[in-house]
């Protein structure tokens, strides 16, 4: 069986191929267990984990020929460090971009570190990867989307702000004078939008 390709996954709908070994059961009366197991926070941990290895190998190698990534984050999410006026300029949720304009990417076990031009000031970011909302690689059409992890999910280990010795990376933002889709979306969907007033 040839492996399957992972194109795209979103709110825990996965689909992964087995085959049945035993007898048939008959599950029509049967309702779905709970799942105690919150196999969709571990499919998301796993996911993050394709994230930060993209990233590592573009920390060590630069990246390969075509490859270039546009990560969404959600700004507000504890321990995103941005500069203030970055920070008030995208107050919810932003998209940068790695390709030509990024220095100095450091990446650990739960963030990574940048270091991008905005208007030409160079900024640093601090990004926990639980507060990725999206990876894109264009090049070769390869996607993720994620549910942003509660903070009471989160692990203990977040970037220290004012770290001694953390070196810092860059890239490249969305335009200022183009739309932000997301934030479009994220208020045609949100919850209070449809709660009664």
């Amino acid at each position: 069986m040839a492996p399957m390709r992972l194109a795209r996954y979103s709110r825990g709908s996965i689909r992964i191929p087995f085959r049945k070994t035993g007898g048939v059961r008959d599950n029509s009366d049967d309702k779905m267990p709970e799942d105690l197991m919150r196999y969709d926070h571990l499919a998301q941990m796993a996911l993050r984990g394709v994230v930060r290895e993209a990233l590592r190998r573009v920390e060590r190698e630069g990246l390969p020929g075509e490859h270039h990534f546009y990560i969404a984050f959600n700004t507000r999410y504890p321990g995103v460090q941005l500069s203030d006026r970055i920070l008030e300029r995208y107050p919810r949720e932003m998209t940068i971009v790695l390709q030509h304009q990024y220095w100095n990417l450091k990446v650990f076990d739960t963030w990574f570190e940048v270091e991008l031009s905005f208007d030409n000031i160079p900024e640093k970011l601090v990004i926990p990867f639980n507060a990725i909302k999206g990876f894109l690689d264009p090049a070769v059409q390869f996607g993720l989307q994620f549910e942003v992890v509660a903070v009471e999910e989160q692990p203990a280990e977040t970037p220290a702000t004012g770290e001694a010795g953390t070196a810092t990376a860059g890239g490249e933002e969305k335009p200022a004078d183009q739309p932000d889709e997301s934030a479009d979306k994220a208020k045609v969907v949100s919850l209070d939008s449809f709660r009664k007033k």
